[in-house]
């Protein structure tokens, strides 16, 4: 039989078909990276030359041309190489698989092609396979860049005003309004705060699969106008009666809700959820779409892209942060609701005067299926013995089996090399991904107990006036804001001097340095908390110790938050295949979404362990009675241990840099 397999792969006229710059999702650029022994597709260059190189199928003749594939833009390309005989490497007739290894020596680009790469004078239109919102090519000049981002940016900034001004006195609002204590309010706001970021999955794998950017960000904005919508008009007839009540002094308390308005509440809250969970992982890729990687002054202002980016998320969230956050403190809900309301409606409005200029990348498929087949193929070819490293890449061999049954065109038996690549990338990311779930704990206490533990401290400045607590995360948006500049015009200069690193430190470091930081917050807040209770005069009247003192843990979770959610941006964005970018996005969201569910189990766990046998617990209707600190301290512990691990992943993590117009180069991180 071996001889018959033998002369069967003589036969096998090796076809490689090479598919340019917008044909996909190649693993590591900007194309489709359906490479395999049966002419199916391909990826761009250093990708293409390692798969050739691996089936043995690249003579010199054939390597000269590979390097020319970087300069061949979006259209395809077919190389017949001459027929060529499989190797015969099986040990005994009885053996099942035709004996192709997986792809294994990699080929590059000479130096002196790269320098005169980047000596080209730019071309009229961008190389990255993106068009216009007419599917032409786009051209440089009048698409994406500075402008768009732009445009982004201040939508971006109206959106999440408008989410702040929900987000930033929902807890007190359920209180205050629905009459709930502070352990299920707390709870409440982790649920709703989950479930804004978890529908972020949904709306980055409608993205990458059949909508695309543009549309996804239309259609998500829309489903958030609506629920604001509805939540206004739910609060004006049927929550806050009477008129301006559940104000801060509670001079004006408000009637117990009905079971219908309640019922519209949460109807209209996660459906304003859903909109902006949707919307943001759009956007952030979208807007790094707008830079083409290939040309250097745009792959610099790419880089700058997620700084800014965050930037515009808490100039949006200090306006509702300070003013609206004020307004609703003195019973005026519904005014705020309307105030988000007319933001979103803006910021779309904003979103669609840019529609003749953005730069679009085309839905590539579902991400799911391609991935879901790498496993079954795999699966069912596992009895295949593998090199170490090569896990996976037997769902790219291709096996007797395969060879005579006709399965050579069937994904779920056999995959592309391309296909493997881009399921061992996501796998690797997650031991690392998991370890930033515990920081989103951190971060969601700022909406919950932060606010919980402001409102049992006295909150009145220059004797008449009153800081709404909810209005402290001023000085968290003010930390991020001026973090951010200090970063890139003090730290990285600075850091980039002992390091090869122009942006300072790489992503992973930036990343664990946020971890640390956020952990002195949390220990910040156990020591005010302490402190808090040891002033208390009256038992059921707030502490007279000034809620300036949270100034210091608000200040502490905000810079950690320039370190980790910006690095994770940047890291998920950088790591991605192309097919999965928005994915790559989402995963930071959905980080985010995990931390609140989290938060709402530790705080039922505590609640329910400290209960035990008639005691109040750490995490009382009124706080003066709790011990809050510990359940700060509780989380201070797990961060320590989180912060092993992170750095244990980290340090082990071989990650996939994306460099030079897209060439792909795996790096150490």
């Amino acid at each position: 039989m071996g001889d018959e397999v033998g002369r069967d792969g003589d036969e096998v006229a090796g076809r490689l078909r090479v598919r340019g710059a917008c044909g996909g999702s190649g693993f590591g650029c900007r194309g489709c990276g359906r490479v395999g022994l049966w002419g199916r597709g391909a990826g761009r260059s250093a990708h293409a030359k390692r798969l050739a190189g691996r089936w043995g199928a690249a003579t010199r003749d054939h390597e000269d041309k590979l390097a020319h594939f970087d300069k061949m833009g979006t259209s395809d390309i077919e190389i017949t190489m001459s027929p060529m005989p499989v190797p015969n490497m099986m040990e005994s007739p009885t053996t099942s698989s035709i004996p192709m290894t997986p792809l294994q020596s990699e080929f590059s680009t000479s130096s002196s092609s790269n320098k005169e790469a980047e000596n080209t004078t730019p071309s009229l239109y961008t190389e990255d396979g993106t068009v216009d919102f007419r599917g032409n090519p786009a051209v440089r000049a009048t698409t994406g860049g500075k402008k768009t981002t732009a445009i982004l940016l201040v939508n971006y900034a109206l959106m999440n005003l408008a989410f702040g001004g929900v987000a930033v006195d929902l807890v007190v609002f359920l209180r205050r309004v629905l009459h709930q204590e502070n352990a299920e309010a707390a709870n409440n706001i982790s649920k709703w705060t989950g479930t804004v970021y978890i529908f972020s999955l949904f709306g980055a794998f409608l993205s990458d699969s059949y909508m695309g950017r543009y549309i996804t960000c239309i259609v998500f904005q829309v489903i958030y106008l609506v629920g604001l919508v509805m939540l206004s008009l739910s609060s004006l007839f049927f929550l806050v009666v009477p008129s301006k009540c559940g104000d801060g002094v509670g001079v004006r308390p408000c009637r117990p809700p009905s079971q219908l308005g309640i019922a519209l509440f949460y109807v209209s809250t996660f459906t304003a959820a859903f909109g902006i969970g949707g919307y943001q992982p759009s956007v952030a890729t979208f807007g790094a779409d707008q830079f083409d990687e290939s040309d250097a002054t745009e792959r610099r202002s790419k880089l700058a892209f997620f700084s800014y980016f965050y930037v515009a998320l808490n100039v949006g969230s200090l306006f509702s942060n300070s003013f609206l956050a004020f307004y609703e403190d003195k019973g005026m809900w519904i005014k705020g609701f309307w105030v988000s309301t007319v933001a979103v409606a803006l910021g779309l409005l904003v979103f669609l005067l840019g529609t003749p200029y953005y730069r679009h990348f085309k839905p590539t498929g579902n991400p799911v299926t391609r991935m879901v087949q790498v496993f079954t193929a795999a699966f069912h070819k596992r009895h295949i013995q593998m090199p170490p490293g090569e896990d996976l890449h037997e769902a790219a061999i291709v096996t007797e089996e395969d060879y005579h049954a006709g399965n050579t065109k069937n994904p779920w038996r056999l995959c592309t090399v391309t296909q493997v690549e881009e399921v061992k990338c996501v796998l690797g990311m997650m031991p690392i991904w998991i370890c930033t779930i515990v920081y989103s704990v951190e971060f969601t206490q700022m909406a919950s107990t932060f606010v919980e533990q402001g409102t049992a401290m006295d909150t009145n400045l220059f004797g008449r006036f009153r800081v709404p607590a909810a209005s402290m995360s001023v000085f968290d948006i003010t930390s991020v804001l001026l973090s951010v500049l200090a970063y890139r015009f003090v730290v990285a200069p600075v850091a980039s001097r002992f390091t090869s690193n122009r942006d300072g430190i790489t992503d992973l470091q930036r990343m664990g340095s946020g971890l640390v930081i956020a952990l002195l917050g949390m220990l910040a807040a156990a020591v005010v908390e302490i402190n808090r209770r040891r002033r208390v005069v009256a038992m059921d009247q707030p502490s007279p110790m000034s809620v300036l003192w949270q100034a210091p843990q608000y200040v502490l979770i905000g810079a950690s938050e320039v370190f980790m959610y910006i690095g994770q941006l940047d890291f998920f964005s950088a790591q991605m295949p192309d097919g999965l970018k928005c994915f790559g996005s989402s995963l930071c969201m959905a980080s985010i979404s995990l931390g609140n569910f989290a938060s709402m189990l530790a705080v039922t766990a505590v609640t329910g362990i400290t209960t035990r046998r008639n005691r109040r617990g750490w995490i009382t209707k009124n706080l003066n009675y709790g011990h809050l600190e510990l359940f700060f301290l509780l989380l201070v512990g797990l961060s320590i241990l989180d912060f092993i691990l992170f750095v244990a992943f980290a340090v082990i993590y071989k990650g996939t840099v994306f460099k030079d117009g897209g060439k792909h180069i795996s790096i150490d991180i």
